[in-house]
């Protein structure tokens, strides 16, 4: 009769590549144009609607107006202000990263990120040859998987 082997399920984080394709490249460049036009549209609509409040507020009030719509017209305007600079923080990021997918070379390995994988972990395994696994794609197709599955 055989002795069951002692056995773990275990996570792993599998890293992901992409090589970088003419059709990988044009792909980043257009999600990361897309975003940038999203941001200059929520920009758009923050401007729009703050001027929007503003005039409200200062249209309820007597005029000129008192130091509790001051007050508030300087509470909004400071939100807007903020929200306006957390956008073109995000914008020069997507800015940057644009510039820096237009600079990779053809055939280049880029990280995209990790997804998680379960492995089974036996008596007698090498623990950090299985922990170290990676996935490569050519254009969203699995070109090569590296290390012990």
């Amino acid at each position: 009769m055989e002795i069951p082997k002692a056995q773990l399920l275990l996570k792993r984080p599998v890293n992901i590549k992409a090589i970088v394709t003419d059709r990988w490249k044009e792909e980043a460049q257009q999600q990361l144009q897309g975003q940038i036009n999203q941001i200059n549209e929520q920009l758009q609509q923050l401007e729009i609607q703050g001027q929007r409040a503003i005039t409200d507020l200062q249209k309820q009030s007597i005029q000129p107006p008192g130091p509790q719509i001051m007050q508030q017209i300087d509470s909004l305007q400071s939100g807007i202000n903020q929200r306006k600079s957390e956008l073109l923080e995000q914008k020069n990021q997507s800015l940057q990263q644009l510039e820096q997918v237009q600079l990779l070379q053809l055939e280049q390995e880029v990280s995209q990120g990790t997804i998680e994988s379960i492995f089974t972990l036996n008596l007698g395994d090498n623990l950090l040859d299985k922990w170290q696994v990676e996935i490569l794609l050519r254009d969203g197709v699995v070109e090569e998987i590296r290390g012990h599955i």
